[in-house]
């Protein structure tokens, strides 16, 4: 009976779009026997059971430490993108499954307080001769190669391509599949960590992929305004005349303006497409975000006092690895969590870097607390 049942859900990916991403088609990282579930779907459960993804909920979206509960966090965000995605793959006859996994997972390598701290990061990682820090590369890496106790999640190769090349800083106006294999993807991760130019021209392997990377901007643009109009950063009245009456002034204006015009100029493509009117338009809005809010968000001030914050704890983590202090968190809520692969295969630069990436806002804020008391002027 399960056989059959397992028979039936696949069959149904036969009503999908020719331009779909069938389970058939799916490529592990490691061979495994399959359930009843299909691949992607499957992908979709480890991902929610994971424990970075728990701790989406205390990581920022833009605005850290407000005393306003209304205003996002990262699991906010990332659910938004998924609903988005799955509103334009359903349209449009796409693999919802493999939307829904890549969705929920593309942000899991954010580090606390966003992309300020992402930034931060970047340049202790680059100091310290590890390569760039880029939170897709860092969300790829972490269900490779951190949850499960090291031996990662073993992904699809769909899915984890689906969340390295989702960047939503990068805007198009049109976004299409690139043909890989396996060995392909991983050359292009293992390539980000040194090559800028690789950083900044990636594209997704399926049609899927695409929808999701069109769909995280679709999903923090005007939730992002709401949230900085809230919190008193400027007023609604604020924003561009010309993109409100194209785009909406509320985030359930924008989104769904949004979502239409992309079906509508996506439907029976191998593409995924927005009007040259709702291009421009959204990156107007984006541009003007970038000037009102993320340009505001974090005082320079703030940045500073977060560069000494991450600065310490990654040379305290630094330092406790090479000395073995195992009595230390390092060790005790993270290193010895790990199986020897992880720690044969990485310095203690790395491991610094993996520990900090991983932790929330509040997690990180009680660290430096606990190992800066008594020891800064």
């Amino acid at each position: 009976m399960l056989e059959e049942i397992k028979e039936k859900l696949i069959q149904k990916e036969e009503m999908l779009s020719p331009y779909a991403t069938k389970s058939k088609n799916a490529i592990r990282l490691k061979k495994e026997e399959a359930d009843i579930r299909p691949i992607f779907f499957r992908d979709t459960d480890r991902i929610i059971y994971s424990l970075a993804y728990t701790r989406y909920i205390d990581k920022t979206q833009v605005f850290t430490k407000s005393e306003n509960d209304n205003i996002s966090k990262r699991m906010t965000h990332v659910q938004m993108v998924s609903k988005i995605a799955r509103t334009i793959g359903r349209a449009l006859s796409l693999n919802e499954d493999l939307i829904e996994a890549i969705a929920l997972g593309h942000d899991i390598g954010h580090v606390p307080f966003g992309h300020v701290g992402e930034a931060i990061l970047n340049e202790i990682s680059i100091e310290a001769g590890e390569g760039y820090f880029n939170h897709n590369v860092q969300s790829v890496r972490t269900l490779m190669y951190l949850e499960n106790g090291g031996h990662g999640l073993n992904l699809s190769v769909q899915v984890l391509d689906g969340i390295l090349c989702h960047n939503g800083e990068f805007l198009e106006s049109t976004y299409g599949p690139i043909e890989k294999t396996k060995e392909n993807f991983l050359e292009e991760y293992e390539k980000c960590y040194t090559d800028l130019d690789t950083l900044k021209h990636l594209h997704p392997m399926t049609l899927e992929g695409c929808v999701v990377r069109l769909a995280d901007i679709i999903g923090y643009i005007g939730r992002d305004i709401e949230d900085a109009v809230r919190l008193g950063v400027f007023k609604k009245e604020e924003l561009p005349k010309e993109l409100v009456s194209l785009l909406g002034d509320k985030n359930r204006q924008i989104i769904n303006t949004l979502i239409l015009d992309v079906i509508e100029n996506s439907y029976g493509k191998n593409q995924i497409n927005l009007s040259s009117k709702m291009y421009h338009a959204l990156k107007n809005l984006k541009k003007f975000n970038y000037e009102h809010i993320y340009a505001k968000a974090t005082s320079s001030e703030q940045r500073n006092k977060y560069k000494v914050m991450f600065t310490f704890l990654f040379t305290t983590y630094v330092r406790q690895i090479q000395n073995k202090e195992t009595n230390e968190k390092i060790f005790t809520a993270f290193l010895n969590y790990k199986c020897e692969e992880y720690i044969k295969n990485n310095n203690s630069k790395r491991m610094a870097i993996d520990y900090i990436a991983g932790m929330t806002d509040d997690y990180f804020l009680r660290e430096y607390k606990r190992l800066s008391e008594g020891k800064l002027g």
